[in-house]
């Protein structure tokens, strides 16, 4: 490496969670067939880790109401077989946030279909852990005990997600150490890795580092952390960047820049959600977007292992799929051209040279 060169992992793995936390923030029901169809192209497309569902009471996220139909489709898909995708590559998350929807889960694990890892999730904030729990910090470190052995037992993993790590919608600034102290209590308790996230994107890029830094400082092993960024001010792709540079080589994002609070209406009907919206706009809460964030690295040099003309076109599907415009400025403009534009020449450039006396490659006057 030389002086002038940025330091960085040269390869990451990207966690695309889009059938879950994409779809969540939707007000209107995303068609099995349709979640079935992202699944399998992520897959195709080189992923190795996908979030599906939320195996979560319906009632208040009716989005995940085909969680088990969804599940059974994705591990008996005949595209998938056909593919001979190994299913020994392949980690299939889904969301329990409490522990009935761990006991789920295990359930479905047992009938073959399950999942391979499970997700809880715990907030600095204690407001904003109780508003999307029901239930105190303390009590919740007991249930969350209990569900990592039990998930062990059954043969799966369990992901804890530290929250508002760099501050909270409801009580505003949290300190980077706290979230420090989670994440080994975490770890201390069973849990095999740990989903850092911004779910407000309330963090800005030097706090990112410092946190990182912070965090691969006291647990060093890269694959126990996963950065994961929405986008409510412009800065994901910052992030990812400062991440990056800290040492972080795991992320996650959705096609399109989706996902977001749970969504508090679906179709016509209104249902409970995680409560008031904190936001004013769809488009503002998501995370940072799979295609810009595999293009990017793409054209850093980091190996992805992901196919990007694939995922470029289900970019532009997804865009069909949600029924608005999404946040994947790559899935419009694609990658950055390697080849001349001969359609934006301007002709006559040879002959100009010639007439004045320029040699072929000349850029400087002759002194």
């Amino acid at each position: 490496m030389d002086k002038f060169s940025m330091n960085f992992p040269k390869k990451v793995r990207i966690g695309d969670i889009t059938v879950r936390d994409g779809f969540q923030h939707e007000e209107k029901f995303i068609s099995t067939d349709a979640k079935v169809y992202y699944a399998e192209e992520l897959i195709l497309s080189g992923f190795k880790r996908i979030e599906v569902t939320n195996f979560g009471n319906p009632k208040g996220m009716p989005q995940f109401k085909d969680a088990d139909e969804l599940m059974k489709r994705i591990r008996s898909s005949r595209k998938l077989q056909e593919a001979k995708v190994n299913w020994d590559d392949i980690e299939l998350t889904a969301v329990t946030i409490r522990e009935k929807a761990v006991d789920r889960a295990i359930e479905a694990k047992k009938e073959g279909y399950g999942p391979d890892r499970l997700l809880m999730m715990v907030s600095t904030c204690e407001e904003h852990h109780f508003a999307n729990s029901g239930i105190t910090l303390p009590e919740y470190w007991k249930e969350a005990e209990r569900c990592i052995q039990k998930t062990h037992d059954a043969g799966m993993k369990m992901c804890g997600t530290v929250s508002t790590i760099w501050g909270s919608p409801i009580t505003g600034p949290t300190e980077l150490s706290e979230a420090v102290k989670f994440t080994k209590y975490f770890l201390d308790i069973g849990a095999d890795d740990i989903e850092h996230a911004d779910h407000d994107g309330s963090a800005p890029p030097n706090q990112v580092y410092r946190y990182f830094s912070m965090i691969l400082d006291a647990m060093p092993n890269t694959d126990l952390h996963i950065a994961h960024f929405h986008v409510t001010r412009g800065w994901g792709l910052a992030n990812v960047l400062a991440a990056l540079q800290a040492g972080i080589d795991i992320f996650e994002s959705t096609i399109g820049g989706t996902g977001g609070q749970p969504a508090n209406f679906l179709g016509d009907c209104p249902v409970s959600g995680t409560g008031e919206y904190y936001y004013r706009d769809p488009n503002i809460v998501g995370l940072v977007s799979t295609e810009d964030l595999v293009v990017m690295m793409d054209e850093m040099g980091i190996d992805t292992g992901i196919d990007v003309e694939r995922l470029l076109r289900m970019g532009r599907n997804m865009e069909k799929t949600i029924g608005r415009r999404l946040r994947s400025e790559s899935a419009l403009s694609g990658r950055i051209p390697k080849k001349p534009k001969e359609e934006y020449r301007r002709k006559g450039l040879t002959e100009a040279k010639a007439s004045l006396g320029e040699k072929e490659g000349q850029k400087f006057p002759e002194k």
